[in-house]
């Protein structure tokens, strides 16, 4: 038997990168898995290459309608089992360049999509009384201020700590709500992470990014799939006495 079987998993931010090979995990572990994600066209080729256990959404988890329209949804195929808060965005720039257009955009989805994303999703597991388990994307970058990222860093820190009040406050209702801390991700994301600090720190293309997956005691970047074991544990029922932690998975970059 399957460690997921039977069971129906809402990711955002599904349609690439650690939520697309999330929902590759938790299909293969038996469970059926929507991909959220604000490009709808891309989650639907996505959730075809997984197969039939996989079904695309559009949602934009900075608009609540959007958010309730896609629990909905999900809820009626059966309701929601394993929430994936994944969607995020990243910046940087030094302290005196930092806009309020970027903060609230980013502040917009990384904690606010994440907290009533959770809120909703949390409603219906509590209406059908089955528990629960609810997954936050934290980083490594939640756990210590960087000079050029304050933004990010504390918006996962936000999520951090998001994750210890929800996970005492809903763990009543058998709901766990924990997190995961990757380090640094190979991956589309990680292109656009190094055109900012080749910018901002006057480096080649790559240079930024040669240099931090060298710098992993690990020896290299991390992949999207080496995050895949501890989000199918956390939803599964091997987790049920965990509650409100935030797990580094992150080669040995950072140390609990």
């Amino acid at each position: 038997m399957a460690r997921l079987d039977g069971k129906t998993a809402l990711i955002t931010g599904a349609a690439r990168g650690i939520g697309l090979a999330f929902a590759r995990a938790y299909a293969a572990e038996g469970a059926s898995v929507a991909l959220g994600d604000i490009d709808l066209a891309r989650a639907e080729e996505s959730a075809a290459a997984i197969g039939p256990q996989a079904f695309a959404l559009r949602m934009d988890v900075t608009d609540q309608a959007s958010i309730e329209a896609a629990v909905q949804a999900v809820e009626a195929r059966g309701g929601i089992d394993i929430l994936v808060n994944n969607a995020a965005l990243f910046d940087l720039a030094p302290i005196v360049e930092i806009t309020r257009e970027s903060y609230e955009r980013l502040f917009s989805v990384n904690v606010a999509g994440a907290l009533f994303t959770l809120q909703a999703a949390a409603r219906g597991m509590i209406r059908r009384g089955q528990g629960g388990k609810i997954i936050n994307m934290a980083s490594q970058a939640g756990r210590r201020g960087e000079s050029l990222v304050a933004v990010y860093c504390a918006s996962k820190a936000a999520v951090i700590s998001l994750t210890q009040s929800a996970g005492l406050n809903l763990i009543e209702h058998r709901i766990n709500v924990n997190a995961i801390a990757p380090g640094v991700v190979e991956g589309e994301h990680w292109d656009g992470v190094d055109a900012l600090f080749a910018k901002y720190e006057k480096r080649p293309r790559g240079e930024k990014k040669r240099l931090v997956g060298e710098a992993v005691p690990y020896g290299r970047m991390g992949r999207a799939e080496d995050l895949t074991g501890m989000a199918v544990f956390l939803a599964s029922s091997e987790s049920d006495y965990v509650v409100g932690q935030t797990y580094n998975v992150d080669g040995g970059n950072y140390l609990s």
